[in-house]
Order: structure tokens, then sequence, then C-alpha cells
């Protein structure tokens, strides 16, 4: 579930810009089939003595209309991916911040736990120093008491 999440997360952005892409790439071809077909009108020259016309340079404008026309739809689809891309970024942005802070509580987890395994064998560390110093006395004292009581059997003998 998670892999298929992040799977999605991540390739998503990628099929918005692949779709934006063939779009701008659509509109540039259109545009530059408009270019075409401004410059063959532009060297059309129907007067008298071969000068242009009136109407000739009309349809020239007519052209050339369309072209800002198109201009503006490639301004505003490259607007509109850069508002995807900001999307996308802040989107990417909001997912590894949340990422972060979870990696953050994992490692405080992890830090506490650490802390509790220190203190525990601190403890036992302190339990086991008593363990042998009492050892330790109850060794000394058995051998005193032995030595004692070996004297003063040798004194009775």
């Amino acid at each position: 579930m998670t892999f298929l999440l992040i799977f999605l997360m991540f390739f998503s952005p990628f099929q918005e810009e692949i779709a934006g892409g063939a779009k701008l790439e659509k509109l540039v071809n259109e545009r530059e089939i408009l270019m075409n077909q401004w410059q063959s009108s532009e060297s059309k020259k129907s007067g008298i003595f071969g000068n242009r016309t009136k109407k000739d340079m009309t349809e020239t404008n007519e052209w050339l209309k369309r072209i800002l026309s198109k201009d503006t739809q490639i301004i505003e689809e490259l607007k509109l991916s850069g508002r995807i891309e900001s999307a996308v970024i802040g989107q990417e942005k909001d997912d590894y911040k949340t990422i972060t802070l979870s990696l953050e509580q994992d490692v405080q987890a992890l830090k506490r736990a650490l802390n509790e395994r220190d203190n525990t064998i601190e403890d036992m560390l302190a339990s086991r120093r008593t363990f042998e110093w009492t050892t330790v006395i109850f060794f000394l004292s058995t051998v005193g008491l032995g030595y004692g009581i070996y004297r003063s059997r040798k004194k009775l003998n």
C-alpha cells in the first residue's frame, strides 16, 4: 500500500508535465503553421503592377491577430504549467516535511529507548557491584573466622 502511494506521488506530476508538454507542443506547432500562412499572405500582391492591395494588408493583419491569439494561449499554458509545478513543489515540500517529522519522531523514540537501556545497564552494574562487595566481605569474614578458629584450636592443642 505504501509503495503504491509513493509510486503515485512521484509519477503523477510527470504525467501532468507530459500532458502539459504535449499541449504546449501542439500550440507551438499551430503557431508555426499560422506563421507560415502569414508569410504566404505577406507575399501576396494582387494589386495593379504587383502592388499590395488593402485587402492583402487586411488579410495579413488577420493572420497577425491569429498569431497573437495563439501566443496568448501559449503564454496561458506556460503560466498554468508554472502553477502546476509550483503546486507539485509545494506538495513535495509538504511530503518531505511530513517524512522529516516522522523520522525525527523515530529518532526521539530511539534516543529514549537507548537512554532506558543505558539506565537499565547502570542499575544492573550497580546491583552487580553490590553483590561483588557483599561476596568479598563474606569471603574475607569467612577467611578471618576460619583463621580465628584455626588459631584457637591450635592453642588448645
